[in-house]
């Protein structure tokens, strides 16, 4: 699959930073260029930039490249969190288009370094550099510091009004409390006003900063507050509307049918909720395809792995759809799951992947979140 080309940009100078940071002596661009595996032109024009802005250095003229003091203020951080960061924060945004930029930035040395961004596809719109450290990121600031003012710590988040923007930042908190990055929206001034910015995009900004503390490791999400958690959630009930938002996310499914010899068989697959129907796709080579003409009865189950732990069951019977059957059909399709669960990377799918696509009718559905037995709920039907 093609990489995004901004992802793959900023996971290449994350390898490097790992590379120079685990090699004390230091490496030549041919023992870097044999673990990248980029172009020569490439390599060195990321080389001249990091060694600008002091990431790295060389003790002398064509000698071999080190760590340089701002890297080196790195040497106890978490790389390898930081790229689980950075993975989610290009999921996330996957999800949905957005009409601003969305940038993700982590503290450093002398100022906000830039880790990711996602631009808007507007003419007139906000664009930053990945990698570069910038002072001028005032929001983030605010949300990063160690002793926010009462107005973060209230809201949960900095709104600032730099020359001709609105810059929007909400703390990313792997603990669920502190602050160790943050989401940035940034757009132009004259699209927005205050009011309407916040209520129209605050919700789902604060919605995703919590998703990725959660996927770094917190058991809630609230920002600044000292007293954490110590427990999940009791179970409840998933309502119409919050099923629907969230079987609308990545979330993969894992469906089960009954194979010609009567044992189970489970698979995960990719899925689409329209409210009534499940739409699932059996790709080239897949058995299940037919065990599900042969038995059409089928259970699906579809969870998330971190807080809140939703999670959704549901039993019915799958028809194959065959008004999916020209080519044209099947690959918008296609493309329309690939967006969801790969984002940018999903270039080489194409209809031909493709050898059935069914349709769910469910005749059970339900919904959780919490911790599961936590609570007994009245009327519970059996799962």
């Amino acid at each position: 699959m093609t990489a995004d080309p901004l992802t793959s940009s900023a996971e290449r100078t994350l390898r490097l930073v790992e590379l120079l940071l685990s090699e004390p002596d230091g490496l030549t661009p041919q023992e870097i260029l044999a673990v990248l595996g980029t172009s020569r032109s490439s390599l060195f024009n990321l080389l001249r930039r990091l060694k600008t802005l002091g990431y790295i250095d060389q003790n002398e003229r064509r000698g071999r490249y080190h760590s340089g003091p701002r890297l080196q203020a790195w040497r106890s951080a978490p790389t390898d969190s930081m790229q689980t960061l950075l993975s989610a924060f290009y999921q996330e945004t996957s999800r949905q288009s957005w009409a601003e930029t969305l940038l993700l930035c982590v503290p450093a040395p002398e100022g906000t370094l830039i880790l990711g961004q996602v631009e808007s596809s507007q003419a007139v719109r906000s664009v930053y550099t990945i990698g570069e450290v910038s002072n001028a990121l005032n929001a983030v600031g605010s949300v990063l510091q160690s002793t926010p003012s009462s107005a973060v710590k209230a809201n949960g988040y900095a709104l600032t009004q730099p020359p001709q923007l609105f810059e929007l930042a909400l703390p990313i908190c792997p603990d669920g409390n502190l602050p160790q990055a943050a989401l940035l929206f940034s757009a132009p001034a004259y699209r927005w006003t205050q009011e309407s910015l916040l209520q129209a995009c605050l919700p789902e900004l604060r919605a995703m900063a919590a998703r990725l503390s959660y996927r770094m490791g917190a058991t809630q999400y609230t920002p600044y507050h000292s007293v954490l958690k110590t427990e999940l959630d009791p179970e409840s009930r998933l309502g119409p509307e919050e099923l629907r938002d969230f079987l609308e996310g990545p979330w993969t499914a894992r469906l089960a049918c009954i194979r010609p010899d009567g044992k189970p068989h489970v698979i995960p697959v990719w899925q689409s909720w329209d409210g009534v129907h499940f739409t699932v796709i059996a790709w080239q080579g897949s058995q299940w395809a037919e065990y599900l003409l042969q038995n059409p009865s089928v259970s699906l189950t579809i969870d998330e792995p971190w807080p809140p732990l939703r999670r959704v069951a549901a039993r019915g019977t799958a028809f194959p759809l065959t008004e999916h059957s020209s080519l044209a059909k099947i690959d918008a399709l296609v493309q329309r799951f690939a967006r969801r669960y790969l984002g940018a990377s999903a270039n080489t799918l194409k209809a031909e992947n493709v050898l059935r696509v069914f349709q769910i009718e469910p005749d059970y559905l339900r919904g959780w979140q919490g911790l599961p037995g936590s609570v007994s709920l009245p009327g519970q039907q059996s799962r």
